[in-house]
């Protein structure tokens, strides 16, 4: 499997990291952390979401894809996988981009959580104001 060509991209989300790889030709499969996709993530729907670029695309079913993900929830690692497949498409075929790009996938979603400030209870939750 060394000697195999593939594709990587990077997806990162909040704070999980995704390294990704498409595996061209052989039999479709998903795996994440050595797992298969189903049994690393429950949700369905995450599982649908995070394939969603090569709907896009039209490329489901052409590639063995392999990704080691770390950090984060289950949304959140998700969805950095779905960022390093768009990565990954792009240098099987640079002309995706325009679709990949209209599509929002190739955007990373920058939102992460906010850090407590000193004299606060959390990120912006003040204490109590009492008058007397």
């Amino acid at each position: 499997m060394a000697d195999l060509q593939y594709y990587e991209g990077v997806g990162r989300r909040k704070t999980a990291t995704a390294r990704v790889r498409l595996y061209a030709g052989g039999e479709s499969q998903v795996v994440v952390n050595d797992r298969p996709v189903g049994e690393y993530f429950p949700n369905p729907l995450a599982v649908m979401n995070m394939l969603e670029p090569l709907r896009a695309v039209g490329m489901e079913g052409r590639f063995r894809i392999s990704a080691h993900v770390r950090g984060g929830g289950i949304s959140g690692q998700a969805e950095a996988v779905r960022l390093g497949i768009a990565r990954a498409l792009l240098k099987v075929n640079p002309d995706l981009r325009l679709m990949l790009r209209n599509e929002g996938f190739l955007t990373r979603d920058a939102r992460i959580k906010e850090r407590k400030k000193p004299g606060l209870k959390r990120a912006r939750k003040a204490p109590q104001y009492t008058k007397r």
